[in-house]
């Protein structure tokens, strides 16, 4: 059975931060990640979620606001990965695609077009 701490995600998480090129991530404004145990109860298999106002939207009224919000949840990425028979690296690779897939959605890119790059 697939079984990882909190510290060991978390970790995780940090690395697929780590691996977004510097030219991306000099344009990432106002935006904290996050890595949570559950998302909420109406949405339980959600592995991430982008709260905020994308890049692409922010005009001159944007000042004095709180950080936009990328949320990785640890507990729907390990079921996931149970599912599928996977191991720590299948985690990787979720955990990438998921934080990947959350940073788009603060550039302003949609599901639509995430799918057909491979990060839905």
């Amino acid at each position: 059975m697939l079984e990882m701490t909190r510290e060991e995600f978390e970790e995780l998480v940090s690395e697929a931060l780590d691996r977004i090129p510097p030219e991306l991530t000099r344009l990432m404004d106002n935006v904290a990640v996050f890595v949570e145990d559950e998302p909420p109860p109406e949405d339980p298999e959600l592995l991430g979620l982008y709260e905020g106002t994308p890049l692409t939207e922010r005009g001159e009224w944007y000042a004095g606001v709180l950080p936009d919000r990328i949320s990785i949840y640890m507990g729907p990425t390990l079921r996931l990965c149970r599912r599928e028979g996977g191991d720590r690296e299948l985690v990787v690779e979720e955990v990438e695609i998921t934080v990947v897939h959350e940073i788009a959605h603060h550039f302003g890119i949609d599901d639509e077009r995430l799918h057909t790059l491979g990060y839905s």
